[in-house]
C-alpha cells in the first residue's frame, strides 16, 4: 500500500498575512496552476487507485483538480481539515498578536486555543485518520491524500510513530507531494515534499 500525500496549492490567505487554519480560503489563480501540474505530474508517476481530500475549499479544488485528470474514485474526509485555530482563523497575525497573544512560556499542548483545538487533539485526530485510511482503504495500491501542511506535518509523524511530543516538523510546499509505503511490517519514506512539478520551468500546462 502506497500513501500519496499531498498539499494543495497557494490559497488567498497566503498572500494577506492572516492566520488560514479553518478560514476557508480559495485558491488564488498561481494555486490553480500550481494544481494543474501537480496533477499532470501525478497522472505520469504516480496515478491513484483513490483520492481523499480534505472538505476546506483549497484542498476540495486541489483534489478535484487531480480527480478530473485521473478519473478514479473520490471522497471527501473532513478529519484531513487543518489545524483548528478557533479565533485566529482569518484574522491578520499582527491584530491576532494583540487579541490573543500566546503565553510567554508558549501553549500547552493539551490546551486548546479558544474555539479550536489543543495540539494534543490534532496529533491525535491525524493519529485517527491514518489509521482509518491504512485499515479501510489496505486493499487500494495507492491511496491519494490531499491536505494541508499541519495535518500533513502530523500525519507522517503518525506514521513514524514517533512521540506526541516530539520537535519534529515535516515541512510541505505548495502541492509538495510526499509518498509512504507500507509493505508487510515495513514503513517506507519513498520521498518527501518533492516539487519536480512547479520547479520545472520547461514544463507547460493547458
Amino acid at each position: 500500500m502506497e500513501l500519496l500525500i499531498i498539499r494543495h496549492g497557494e490559497s488567498e490567505a497566503d498572500l494577506l498575512g492572516v492566520h488560514e487554519g479553518r478560514a476557508n480560503f480559495p485558491l488564488t489563480e498561481l494555486g490553480i496552476v500550481q494544481a494543474r501540474k501537480m496533477a499532470a505530474y501525478v497522472n505520469i508517476h504516480f496515478p491513484p487507485n483513490v483520492i481523499l481530500s480534505s472538505t476546506l475549499s483549497r484542498a476540495m479544488s486541489t483534489a478535484t483538480i487531480l480527480h478530473s485528470m485521473i478519473g478514479c474514485e473520490f471522497y471527501e474526509e473532513p478529519d484531513l481539515m487543518e489545524f483548528n485555530n478557533g479565533v485566529l482563523a482569518g484574522l491578520p497575525r499582527g491584530e491576532a498578536a494583540i487579541k490573543y497573544p500566546l503565553p510567554e512560556q508558549g501553549r500547552p499542548i493539551y490546551l486548546p486555543i479558544e474555539a479550536g483545538e489543543s495540539e494534543l487533539e490534532f496529533r491525535y485526530r491525524a493519529e485517527y485518520i491514518l489509521h482509518k485510511i491504512i485499515e479501510e482503504y489496505k486493499d487500494y495500491q495507492r491511496v491519494a491524500i490531499v491536505s494541508h501542511g499541519g495535518m500533513i506535518s502530523n500525519l507522517i509523524k503518525a506514521f513514524l510513530q514517533l512521540p506526541v511530543t516530539s520537535d519534529y516538523i515535516f515541512t510541505t510546499g505548495d502541492t509538495g507531494i510526499h509518498l509512504l509505503s507500507i509493505k508487510k511490517d515495513k514503513r517506507i519514506i519513498n520521498f518527501l515534499n518533492r516539487l519536480d512539478h512547479i520547479n520545472d520551468e520547461k514544463e507547460v500546462i493547458k
